[in-house]
């Protein structure tokens, strides 16, 4: 349930951006390496392991169309910041080509997608092939089957129904289809730090004003700084009005968790100023205490806010792609028009709906074997978030998130968030995220993230003990 951001402008360099080695798009040359199966992963595959040089610049060409290019793109600092992190590991293995390299930055899921899931796709696949089962476009909205499951699972008793859930191909892609929505004429407020897709999209909608440099912010953006001196919740008694207000809980990047008086109080601050919460609960079933898994278990809050989901960081569908927004029927526009309204035409103008193959999963997910088998998963990478924990405790670190989050926000006082990511790179061949690549507030902080096989956790561990003994 998976992002350059203001912060992390200033560090990065301008270069062509360089995507995971797990999925890209690139003009770049690339080479494709097959190594065999890890020991966790279902026997007879194969991993292909997909390592890309950027190419050298283009030729200037004699010829340019008269189309002024978009100037909000131009607002943008760098590259988007996983691709960037991306492109420096790519850098390192150039320069020292034998590294085995362990990837605990970008959150990208790594254990096998559970059998009763992956059948239920293969079946619905494989039903494509046959007269009685073929089906073309489907409903932009979602199948009702799947809709009615997501409402029966995660929603019971919270006045929330199927025709309030708008199934999609994830949260992320969902994020910029609201702010479609919205418009550039709205203000907007996100945590300090965040997922920087909230911030990117929004520059890129036209919402926000220049980059500024010594502050590193864009302009038209409130910053809600979240730290562990206010336990990673804003101080909303200093938190001047906008329009729309990101919020993530468990949040990405620090993994902390939002009480439910935090979110009582946030909901009373988004009505008492007129305010829409963009609620992502990606992380929802990671939560191991009493926190609230959905906004909508706040009294008040179906009148103003939207909550965005994921399959992704449950079943493993990073790549399979599949997510849902539920947009109240309460929640209205200043003129009184619902939000749903207009966002149901969004949908239908952009979207032709989910893969029905990955709906079909997202059907098994939901299914007594299927929630099982996501808990199985989730308990897995929970048990990775405690050996990381562990590690850093051991060492003198002060660590935050983790228990409700597969991420672990890890403080390194002065010091310079890009200096540790190369530092930690470099000696122990390992990728972390550099805090101030989720916004200014990040700065002095790595995550960690436990998305990985369980060997590559501990291999991990001994080499950050060796470096930081």
């Amino acid at each position: 349930m998976a992002a350059a951001p203001a912060s992390s402008a200033a560090a990065m360099a301008a270069a062509p951006a360089i995507t995971a080695s797990s999925s890209f798009v690139s003009s770049s040359p690339c080479s494709l390496r097959v190594s065999k199966t890890s020991p966790r992963r279902p026997t007879g595959r194969v991993s292909h392991k997909i390592s890309c040089v950027s190419s050298p610049p283009a030729a200037e060409t004699s010829y340019k169309t008269s189309v002024p290019r978009n100037a909000n793109m131009a607002k943008l600092q760098a590259g988007y910041l996983f691709p960037e992190i991306a492109r420096r590991r790519a850098a390192h293995l150039l320069k020292f080509p034998d590294a085995k390299i362990i990837s605990l930055g970008i959150g990208d899921t790594t254990e096998p997608i559970p059998d009763v899931i992956t059948n239920a796709m293969a079946e619905r696949a494989h039903a494509l092939s046959t007269i009685d089962g073929y089906s073309g476009y489907g409903a932009e909205q979602g199948e009702k089957k799947l809709r009615s499951a997501i409402a029966a699972t995660y929603y019971v008793d919270l006045g929330i129904e199927d025709s309030d859930i708008f199934v999609s191909d994830g949260a992320k892609c969902d994020i910029s289809r609201l702010q479609v929505l919205f418009g550039s004429n709205v203000t907007i407020a996100v945590q300090d730090p965040s997922y920087p897709a909230y911030v990117d999209s929004s520059v890129i909608m036209g919402q926000t004003g220049l980059y500024q440099q010594d502050v590193q912010k864009y302009g038209n953006i409130e910053y809600m700084r979240c730290n562990p001196e206010n336990g990673f919740f804003p101080d909303l008694s200093t938190v001047p009005r906008t329009d729309i207000i990101f919020f993530c809980s468990p949040n990405n990047p620090t993994g902390a968790a939002a009480s439910r008086d935090q979110l009582t109080r946030l909901v009373k601050f988004a009505k008492d100023n007129g305010s829409i919460i963009v609620y992502d609960s990606a992380y929802a079933m990671y939560i191991s205490d009493d926190s609230p898994k959905s906004i909508f278990e706040i009294p008040g809050a179906r009148e103003v806010a939207i909550e965005t989901a994921s399959f992704s960081k449950y079943a493993g569908f990073t790549g399979v792609r599949l997510g849902w927004t539920v947009v109240p029927k309460e929640l209205l526009f200043s003129d009184g028009h619902p939000v749903a309204k207009d966002f149901n035409r969004i949908v239908c103008t952009c979207f032709n709906g989910a893969s029905n193959i990955a709906q079909a999963g997202g059907l098994a997910c939901l299914s007594p074997e299927g929630l099982k088998a996501m808990h199985d998963v989730v308990g897995f990478y929970k048990e990775n978030t405690e050996i990381i924990v562990d590690t850093f405790t051991s060492l003198g670190f002060n660590v935050y998130g983790a228990k409700n989050a597969p991420y672990v926000w890890v403080h390194f006082p002065g010091r310079n968030s890009w200096d540790v990511f190369a530092e930690i790179l470099e000696k122990a061949n390992v990728v972390t995220t550099p805090g101030s690549g989720f916004g200014p507030g990040g700065e002095g902080f790595v995550r960690v993230s436990a998305f990985g096989h369980r060997e590559n956790i501990i291999e991990a561990a001994r080499r950050l003990k060796q470096l930081y003994k």
